[in-house]
């Protein structure tokens, strides 16, 4: 095909973009309906994040008033310095606690709608699968969204906090500082310069050329935090998939593999935390040395005003302190790098994520491109399965089936042959409206209408009774129908196991789980029926035992099966045959069946100890 939809998705370096990016979900959150109290909860850590502000601002005049009246040996001064502070530090303690208390609201409010989103758009039109078959570059959402989305909420509170209290800090100091420094006269290459509140020029400087250098020190450590996150992300995945394929791993003796593998895993893991290591070391020695000497910086420079008698020692005090609260805000950045670092990663992670998702809901959106179009037959019209011209894709361009035409009746009995690498799986998830990449149209039955048996049955988690009626509700079925279904397809033991709660895709065999899938089928009762190697795990004569179940119980109901299986053949009225061609496979006519009077005698079988009629 010469115009293959191109879904790969570049993550690239962390850049403006992302930062774009996230600050449109903070706009979106604090104008959705399912916001919640986020504003409430912002105006509170705001209120609360100011009266610290407040309080550090009289503790700052206290300063000066406390060493003032040590210098002057005035104990009743002294004694009412001592209650000013019992006081400032209550109103302290009790703002730092509650604006800590509404902050971790506050993130956990913005992580949970965050979750939300991006889970919906994971888990919404078979996107789950197409990110896993199309963007590799968006591997490991459950890491993604449980822990970047972690990181990146409760850090962008702290953040956007951290930068409202450098910032007032700044503005209420700067003021402070400015009138209790005066100027400084200097003389250079024999000119006078004359520098009003050179304290603050001062702080301003020393803030500068500590920010300039964390960056330059500093800026591999967003790259490296990138790469650690996916190595983390990797090396979780790889023992996750050890312990849920423990079973065949240990029958194959793969243990030793396995090790190699996952030794591989975290070498990556590894070898980016010493990369991390050694950024974070060569960081240290710098914000070290910067953080060492702003403890005697501000005093050095006032001290020539001190021992000139141009202030105080509580004045002198009151400006170092001052110095310091404005070298910390100013400071902000260098202080929080190692953090802004392991947010921008996140970030960067989440929103490569969303560009996926986006990218896919684009395709599909979009009428230009050359995707497959589903549409679907609405409530109450003629039903039917027809495939007009279909040409099937993968993600990368190569074309599996070309111009695929067929029509599908309701009631029909249908399967679908081939040889390996035709694409019959393929077909099926075009079907199903999972797989985009290609072109010409499908008509569907209404989806509600429509049930597809993969080779391993989903088993969700839950009790019997939730795993046998997903994806309805367990109330959904009668108790009664419930056991009913249980026993018809062979699985009555199971009856009285409903209500227990066990991870029943490894308690059940394949075979049994297959079974379980078409006790599905006679809850649900669907018009339309698909099968992918729904009965691989059974032998013949359980296979010929469901399908005689199936065909006589839902008289009514379409079928359209893929399979390989002997005997097969007997349940179906029509078989379509994919043949593999030059740019493409393609149907071979189909040939209509002739139900003979050994094929009719071959589907009498015993189903759940009960002999099923013909």
């Amino acid at each position: 095909m010469a115009d293959e939809p191109n879904l790969e998705v570049t993550a690239g370096k962390p850049g403006t973009s992302d930062l774009r990016g996230f600050w449109r979900w903070i706009k979106a959150w604090l104008v959705a309906p399912d916001r919640g109290k986020a504003r409430w909860l912002i105006a509170g850590v705001i209120a609360m994040t100011l009266a610290q502000v407040a309080v550090q601002i009289r503790f700052n005049t206290w300063n000066r008033d406390f060493f003032d009246a040590l210098d002057k040996r005035n104990a009743d001064a002294f004694q009412y310095q001592i209650m000013v502070f019992l006081v400032l530090a209550a109103l302290s303690m009790a703002a730092a606690v509650y604006q800590l208390y509404l902050k971790q609201l506050l993130q956990l409010a913005w992580r949970e709608w965050l979750t939300r989103r991006l889970t919906e758009a994971w888990l919404h039109d078979s996107r789950q699968y197409q990110l896993e078959a199309g963007a590799a570059e968006a591997d490991n959402p459950d890491q993604r969204i449980s822990e970047d989305v972690r990181i990146a909420a409760d850090l962008s509170i702290d953040f956007l906090l951290g930068i409202l209290v450098s910032v007032s800090m700044l503005v209420a100091f700067v003021g402070i500082l400015w009138s209790l420094s005066g100027p400084l006269d200097i003389v250079l290459g024999g000119m006078d310069f004359h520098i009003p509140g050179y304290m603050v020029w001062a702080a301003i400087l020393y803030a500068g050329i500590g920010s300039g250098l964390t960056w330059l020190v500093g800026r591999p450590m967003v790259r490296i935090q990138v790469q650690r996150t996916t190595a983390e992300a990797d090396f979780r995945f790889g023992l996750t998939r050890a312990r849920e394929s423990g079973e065949s791993i240990a029958l194959i003796r793969g243990e030793a593999d396995e090790r190699r593998g996952i030794d591989r895993l975290f070498g990556e893991v590894r070898g980016a935390w010493r990369a991390l290591m050694r950024s974070q070391r060569n960081l240290m020695w710098l914000t070290s040395a910067y953080g060492t000497l702003a403890m005697i910086f501000p005093t050095v420079v006032a001290s020539p005003a001190y021992f000139a008698g141009a202030m105080s020692l509580g004045v002198l005090m009151q400006v170092g302190a001052a110095f310091g609260q404005v070298q910390a805000a100013l400071n902000w950045f260098v202080d929080r790098f190692p953090n802004i670092a392991e947010w921008r990663s996140a970030v960067s992670r989440l929103v490569a994520f969303q560009d996926a998702l986006d990218d896919l809901e684009a395709l599909a959106a979009d009428p230009s491109q050359p995707t497959i179009v589903i549409e679907e037959i609405a409530q109450g019209e003629a039903e039917r399965l027809e495939l007009d011209d279909l040409q099937i894709a993968f993600s990368d361009g190569t074309t599996v089936i070309s111009g695929a035409s067929a029509v599908i009746e309701p009631g029909e009995r249908v399967l679908i042959k081939g040889e390996s690498g035709t694409g019959k799986s393929t077909l099926f998830r075009a079907i199903g409206g999972l797989w985009p990449w290609g072109g010409g149209r499908i008509v569907t039955p209404p989806r509600d209408g429509m049930a597809f048996l993969p080779q391993r049955p989903y088993i969700p988690l839950g009790t019997l009774s939730v795993a046998l009626s997903y994806p309805a509700p367990a109330e959904s079925f009668p108790e009664a129908e419930q056991v009913e279904a249980l026993e018809v397809v062979g699985l009555g033991h199971l009856g009285e196991r409903l209500a227990e709660d066990h991870r029943w895709d490894r308690v059940l065999s394949l075979g049994e789980q297959q079974r379980l899938a078409f006790a599905r089928l006679l809850l649900q009762k669907p018009r339309w029926i698909f099968l992918d190697e729904a009965t691989a795990a059974l032998d013949e004569p359980n296979q010929d035992a469901m399908m005689t179940l199936l065909t006589e119980s839902l008289p009514d109901s379409a079928i359209v099966s893929i399979g390989h299986r002997p005997g097969l053949d007997a349940f179906h009225s029509r078989t379509l045959t994919l043949e593999k061609r030059e740019g493409g496979a393609r149907f071979r006519r189909a040939v209509p069946r002739v139900v003979s009077e050994r094929t009719k005698r071959r589907r009498a079988r015993f189903v759940g100890g009960v002999r099923v009629p013909t």
